[in-house]
């Protein structure tokens, strides 16, 4: 298991008239995660792109346990659990400042070939490291 945890504070723009944060915004905290958790690795999104690789998502599903507020600062915490090869998920849990755990989600991405809009499989590098953890 590869874990990450990335603080985020939510923003007025981010909520609904109640304070809450807007369901839709969760997707693209889980983005967030997934992109920072990359970087945590050593990869970013962009030298994937470069080299001719995208990760479109396969799949989202969201759990909506508790409202973040507007002012939350937010740990997002990005969970791999499985060795990827073609596709690649995620766990995501979201708490507050108090830990209360607010929402979890998964989401699978593929590794796909941007020329070709084939799924490939994910670079040897980016393997190799991930497979390091699961040892």
């Amino acid at each position: 298991m590869i874990k990450n945890q990335t603080k985020l504070r939510v923003r007025y723009g981010e909520t609904d008239q109640m304070g809450y944060v807007y369901y839709g915004n969760y997707a693209q905290f889980f983005e967030v995660g997934r992109v920072e958790w990359l970087r945590a690795l050593g990869v970013s999104y962009k030298s994937l792109e470069e080299s001719g690789i995208m990760l479109p998502v396969r799949e989202l599903n969201i759990n909506y346990l508790k409202p973040a507020k507007y002012d939350d600062l937010l740990t997002i915490t990005t969970i791999l659990s499985k060795k990827p090869l073609v596709k690649i998920e995620f766990d995501f849990e979201v708490q507050n400042e108090k830990k209360e755990l607010l929402t979890t989600g998964y989401a699978s991405l593929v590794f796909m070939d941007m020329q070709k809009s084939k799924p490939i499989k994910a670079p040897k590098e980016l393997l190799d490291q991930i497979y390091s953890y699961f040892k």
